[in-house]
């Protein structure tokens, strides 16, 4: 007989989890494996601004991904989750539309004039897919051109299929293709970011073919001097819609899309996880030349019609202006940098520090980089901090958390130089060493 799940807590719900959900979770990105293996707290029962109560009521700061970059604002934010409340009273769902749609769709475009249109849909893989179901009909072409993450859908999985490693530098390594049709195979090709030689000569390798050219404008770091402007040019030239993908970048360094503080405008772009401060809602907004391609094509979904997505959006986007949350994602993201590169040098701790601040990341060099990035994630939590190697700040983080949080990593960083030069690293590790990347659980 199986243990009934609310017996059950931390680790030990999670080992019961993976019995009964294939992978343990619905997210490769909050597989415990993935931060802390048989350590993690693994579920949470309360969440609110930067904190979280585990199972156990167990306290925690949030300085990790913070809900993977979604909760832009900060967990349960009163002025969204007021407006949801209220629509969730006035009923989610009906056989008529919901409003909030149409106002939705206005803001968008207000807040990018070369829009002309939008569709929704609940998740960030399902607008990329949407996107790329558009681009292909507007066209009547079938071959992408990638850069970058942009989910789990058969359309881009298909550029591993014949090549192993084609995703590899593309944030995940491992992706197999297993369960993608095999004649999808060289219909997805990645091209490298800052490399404009690179994409027109695949452009040219495929005149004619090109569906779509699909990036993210920024990430880990942002474009030369020109580059976007090229990637237009290359995509127009070849009579390519051009995709921006923002479901990672977008809301956080402008109340809108990043590629708008770098002047180049796409056909379309794509928008998720800030956009709703943690509940389910994306957009597809483009001209109006290509998204009324999706009349040809059947593109619908009974859930993308309910209320709570976009009222909360609306609700989300109409602060994120007002307070100017972007200069204090900024602000906070700097100074974390600035705090790993300080406690790093003054125990001679080997760092790399990368990523817009925003979306701050950390790695650890030497001949155990993997075994030091999880004593850092195990010594963090000892001391109340959910951590990774990735830290998106929200609205809700304020400098006194920064200063509490950067005075843990301080003693941290202590022990783990300390434990280099003992050679004591592997020892100090009260279980396996995190996950990198895509694997198959045991």
């Amino acid at each position: 007989m199986t243990p009934h799940a609310t017996a059950l807590t931390g680790q030990a719900l999670y080992e019961h989890a993976k019995t009964l959900i294939p992978g343990g979770t619905q997210l490769l990105s909050k597989r415990p494996e993935m931060f802390l293996p048989d350590q993690w707290p693994s579920y949470y029962t309360r969440a609110k601004g930067i904190e979280c109560w585990d199972l156990t009521g167990a306290h925690y700061y949030d300085f990790a991904t913070n809900g993977i970059g979604a909760p832009v604002l900060g967990f349960a934010d009163p002025d969204v989750d007021a407006a949801v409340i209220d629509a969730i009273r006035n009923g989610s769902m009906c056989t008529l539309n919901s409003p909030e749609e149409v106002e939705l769709a206005e803001l968008l475009i207000e807040l990018h004039p070369w829009a002309e249109m939008a569709r929704f849909a609940r998740g960030g893989g399902e607008a990329m897919a949407v996107a790329i179901r558009i681009a292909r009909a507007a066209t009547a072409r079938d071959v992408v051109l990638f850069c970058g993450y942009h989910g789990w859908q058969d359309w881009y999985l298909a550029a591993n299929i014949g090549e192993e490693k084609a995703l590899d530098g593309h944030l995940l390594r491992g992706l197999e293709p297993a369960g993608v049709p095999r004649g999808l195979r060289g219909s997805a090709i990645p091209f490298p970011y800052n490399d404009l030689p690179a994409l027109e000569a695949l452009l040219s390798q495929h005149a004619g073919k090109v569906a779509a050219v699909v990036m993210e404008p920024t990430r880990m770091a942002g474009p030369v001097e020109g580059y976007l402007e090229g990637v237009r040019a290359a995509a127009t030239r070849a009579g390519a819609s051009l995709i921006f993908d923002e479901v990672t970048s977008g809301f956080r360094l402008n109340t809108g899309g990043a590629h708008q503080l770098f002047g180049v405008e796409p056909d379309i772009a794509t928008f998720a996880k800030a956009l709703g401060n943690g509940y389910p809602i994306s957009a597809v907004i483009g001209r109006r030349s290509v998204m009324e391609a999706a009349q040809r094509s059947f593109i619908s979904s009974t859930m993308w019609t309910e209320r709570v997505g976009p009222t909360a959006a609306l609700a989300m986007i109409r602060k994120h202006r007002r307070l100017e949350v972007p200069k204090a994602l900024i602000a906070t993201g700097t100074a974390v940098q600035q705090g790993w590169h300080s406690a790093a040098a003054a125990v001679g701790l080997d760092i790399d520090v990368y990523g817009m601040a925003p979306l701050s990341h950390i790695g650890f060099k030497g001949e155990h980089a993997m075994a030091l990035s999880t004593l850092f994630i195990q010594g963090m939590l000892d001391r109340g901090y959910l951590t990774s190697l990735a830290f998106y700040p929200s609205f809700a983080h304020q400098p006194e958390h920064v200063a509490g949080y950067l005075a843990a990593v301080c003693e941290v960083f202590q022990g783990m130089s300390d434990a280099v030069r003992s050679g004591d690293v592997m020892a100090l590790l009260r279980g396996p060493v995190k996950h990198s990347g895509f694997q198959r659980l045991a």
